[in-house]
């Protein structure tokens, strides 16, 4: 019998997106605001669901202890309060476009997980924009 063990997260910071073999304009008129050579800023809210079998001896899929540290560690120290395209090493050649940054977060918390674990990553960019993203 698989469960789904899910733990919510957040975290503030800047990008910018942004292509530099492209020009000003070109980026202007694709990513609109979002390509203002300021920068902005959003709230991100993550949830990282991990599926497995039920543990017969602990009774856990993952101590959620273990997972929200995970998190703290891979994520929330790694881009809160951050600006992506220049703090976070991830996105120093990659767009952080919420669908790459969600790619991202995947793998930094899958590469922490047991290899029997499947793990499902949603990213809230604002309440109503949001991607998801597990690994296909």
């Amino acid at each position: 019998m698989k469960v789904t063990v899910s733990r919510k997260a957040h975290f503030n910071a800047a990008h910018r997106l942004y292509r530099k073999d492209w020009s000003n304009e070109k980026n202007a008129e694709i990513f609109d605001k979002c390509s203002n050579p300021n920068f902005h800023g959003h709230n991100y809210e993550l949830i990282a669901s991990v599926t497995g079998e039920i543990d017969p001896e602990t009774g856990y899929v993952i101590d959620i202890k273990v997972l929200k540290d995970i998190i703290k560690t891979e994520i929330e120290d790694a881009f809160d309060h951050k600006n992506l395209n220049i703090e976070v090493p991830e996105f120093k050649e990659l767009n952080p476009t919420a669908e790459n940054i969600v790619v991202v977060i995947y793998n930094k918390i899958k590469n922490k997980l047991a290899a029997h674990l499947t793990l499902e990553v949603v990213l809230y960019e604002t309440p109503r924009n949001f991607v998801s993203y597990s690994g296909i």
